[in-house]
């Protein structure tokens, strides 16, 4: 069948890795910013980080593929946030993961490392500054996590549904896990790097091509065929 086809599945491969990444890298943000709060109130601001990142990744779902369709100007504006995304997340795999390890300690409660305390070198904070940070990076992951799940699933509709489906079942049922996985298992975060990276280079591709027709026919595998179609508008 065709929804089956070689590029459709290849497709559904790169947003179940941009899931994988962008959720746990959402439930780390969240388990740092509550890292710092006393142990009593900690669930809670988890809790409620996750749930809002969950409910924002449907707003943002049911806005962003509209928003793609527009034109390529918007295709343009999507890929260079997903390339400020790209690097954001380089600066923090290159740097020293302690801070990870006491998101993980955080988020599950336990006290991984052995040192006899959970998240002991977070700095401390009211529930009011964990909570606005939480929020904070809840709309901009959010928002990263559905346009870069757009721009890979390009005119595959049903992948687009199961990508934005499965992004939202995993912030909302799986975050800790998700965020244990990569800190133990950074290769996954690079893996994930490198398609959000290629996903970013071809929304701007395609929407330069779709502004400026022909103008990017010198380009290797590119020029000739014209840009991908952008996601059509639902219903």
């Amino acid at each position: 069948m065709e929804i089956f086809s070689a590029e459709a599945l290849s497709a559904l491969a790169q947003v179940i890795m941009i899931d994988l990444v962008l959720a746990g890298d959402n439930a780390i943000v969240i388990g740092l910013a509550a890292a710092g709060l006393p142990k009593e109130i900690r669930a809670k601001a988890i809790l409620v980080g996750i749930i809002a990142a969950t409910v924002l990744r449907i707003f943002f779902a049911a806005v962003t593929q509209q928003l793609l369709a527009m034109g390529g100007m918007v295709l343009i504006g999507g890929g260079i946030l997903l390339l400020y995304v790209c690097w954001k997340m380089w600066r923090e795999l290159r740097s020293p993961h302690h801070h990870e390890e006491e998101a993980t300690e955080a988020l599950e409660g336990e006290d991984l490392n052995k040192d006899g305390k959970v998240a002991a070198g977070a700095p401390k904070k009211t529930f009011a500054q964990a909570a606005w940070q939480i929020v904070i990076a809840d709309v901009s992951m959010s928002l990263d996590n559905v346009l870069a799940v757009a721009g890979a699933a390009g005119h595959h509709e049903w992948v687009l549904i199961v990508g934005l489906g499965l992004s939202i079942a995993l912030m909302g049922l799986a975050a800790s896990f998700i965020a244990r996985l990569l800190n133990k298992h950074r290769w996954i975060a690079y893996v994930g790097l490198a398609i959000i990276f290629y996903v970013a280079i071809e929304m701007v591709l395609n929407g330069t091509n779709a502004v400026w027709p022909g103008s990017l026919d010198w380009l290797p595998f590119f020029g000739g065929h014209g840009a991908a179609p952008a996601p059509a508008p639902a219903g």
